[in-house]
């Protein structure tokens, strides 16, 4: 077989989107962020209520891709050896071997993140960051491609734990998940109604349609596309108008500047040019610096939001010509 190419590994992200229309209704720009963080080798944080598809979301893009996935319910009893793995005595060899946790895998759904404490979400820290799982001293690397897709309620609801700001930096996008349309919701209903089976995706026709090649690819093409030295500047700009709001107490760290530009070459290269304009950067910068932003209580308890922050930023900052 040969290999692909910059066009046909294109297309066959771009075939992502009509599998996961097999079995999820709606929530495009979800589906686009998804593809967005694979290409940048990011991680994805899906919040929404519960009930609006998210799982499915995460389940339906590792049926769509021919890459390993593994999915782990977060509870408040889950410890961090049960995501990274640990240390097993062997009596017929009276050794300790390691057993790999599910953190060993290309896809890991960590499922519901914010209802297990702190200290088990930071087990993901160095997984995310370093891509590598230290266990009793000796570093063990994650597969390639390796990818975080975390769900979450929003944290006012009951028994949740609010992610750390350091957790939530490693995140490269933050997706909303939100309520569908009557429309969609119509469309989720008639599916049902038809036999629609969300355990079964095998039976919804859901296929793999990409492969770990064609990501390698696109990821090279993507790192071909040219940003030109007034775009860099525009993201910094708006990184540091966040740093300065009146509103936020914590603004977007360079870490948010450097994921910023990449969600905008991959963005640029997806809708099919090889250099970024303004209009990338303005299409990433909600998803890309919402959950790196810290609102001040006053600013909060008057209605101001971290999206509403970063649409006036938008707004006022200069657009390179």
């Amino acid at each position: 077989m040969s290999a692909p190419t910059a066009d046909s590994a294109r297309a066959s992200l771009e075939a992502l989107r009509t599998e996961i229309a097999k079995a999820v209704v709606g929530q495009d720009p979800a589906v686009t962020g998804l593809v967005v963080a694979l290409l940048c080798r990011g991680h994805v944080l899906l919040e929404g209520v519960p009930g609006v598809a998210k799982t499915l979301l995460v389940r339906a893009l590792a049926a769509s891709l021919e890459l390993g996935t593994k999915r782990v319910q977060f509870t408040p009893d889950l410890m961090p050896s049960d995501v990274t793995g640990s240390l097993v005595y062997d009596a017929r060899t009276a050794e300790f071997s390691f057993q790999p946790g599910p953190v060993f895998t290309n896809l890991l759904l960590a499922d519901e993140i914010n209802r297990t404490p702190p200290k088990t979400q930071a087990s993901l820290l160095e997984a995310m960051e370093e891509r590598q799982v230290t266990v009793d001293g000796t570093p063990r690397l994650l597969p390639e491609p390796f990818l975080v897709a975390a769900t979450q309620n929003p944290v006012e609801y009951e028994g949740t734990y609010p992610l750390p700001e350091a957790q939530l930096d490693r995140f490269l996008l933050k997706l909303i998940v939100p309520l569908p349309s009557r429309q969609d919701e119509i469309g989720v209903l008639t599916r049902h109604a038809s036999g629609f089976d969300p355990r079964d995706l095998k039976a919804a026709g859901v296929r793999p349609v990409a492969s770990a090649a064609d990501l390698e690819e696109a990821r090279a093409a993507v790192a071909r596309t040219v940003v030109s030295p007034e775009i860099t500047g525009y993201v910094v700009d708006i990184c540091r108008a966040t740093r300065e709001s009146p509103s936020l107490s914590l603004g977007a760290s360079p870490r948010g500047a450097t994921a910023l530009l990449a969600t905008s070459r991959a963005w640029a290269w997806l809708t099919g040019r090889d250099y970024v304009i303004p209009d990338d950067v303005k299409a990433l910068a909600l998803p890309t610096l919402r959950h790196r932003l810290q609102l001040r209580p006053e600013a909060e308890m008057e209605g101001v939001t971290a999206d509403s922050v970063i649409e006036a930023i938008l707004a006022h900052v200069p657009v390179p010509r």
